[in-house]
């Protein structure tokens, strides 16, 4: 069994917020989580994608996932996922994933995740699904 220290230094390490880098086009918000989506930084992820939940609300815009920084989504991901989807829903607003790379592609295919959550094999197909604004502001760069 690890030392004392060793367990308190992992919770808190688990427990840093994940860094979701964002641009907005048009109205509509691109958030790009790094790294894993699993059980040891679900709480962090939902945290700071509350904020970007909120920002889209109150403007009625989409909210798009970019995936491609994502390694990997574990089933504890998923239901992040979910949840933020359920959110922006009850809210009326809308969540869509889009670039996974092919490791979260799979997981999100096997799972029938895109049942729950629309997702798009690019950033740009994504934002032309939810607004033809955000699709001119990201072809202008």
């Amino acid at each position: 069994m690890p030392p004392l220290w060793v367990s308190a230094w992992r919770t808190l390490e688990y427990r840093r917020p994940m860094a979701l880098a964002h641009r907005s086009y048009g109205t509509t918000r691109v958030v790009s989580p790094r790294g894993r989506l699993d059980h040891d930084n679900c709480d962090a992820f939902q945290h700071d994608l509350a904020d970007h939940l909120d920002a889209c609300a109150r403007q009625g815009a989409a909210l798009v996932l970019d995936m491609s920084g994502l390694e990997y989504v574990s089933s504890a991901g998923l239901r992040c996922l979910m949840i933020a989807a359920r959110q922006a829903a009850a809210r009326q607003g809308r969540v869509v994933a889009a670039a996974p790379q092919p490791v979260v592609a799979e997981i999100l295919q096997i799972s029938r995740f895109n049942l729950v959550l629309p997702v798009y094999s690019t950033t740009r197909e994504a934002l032309a699904a939810v607004s033809p604004d955000a699709l001119d502001a990201f072809d202008r760069g």
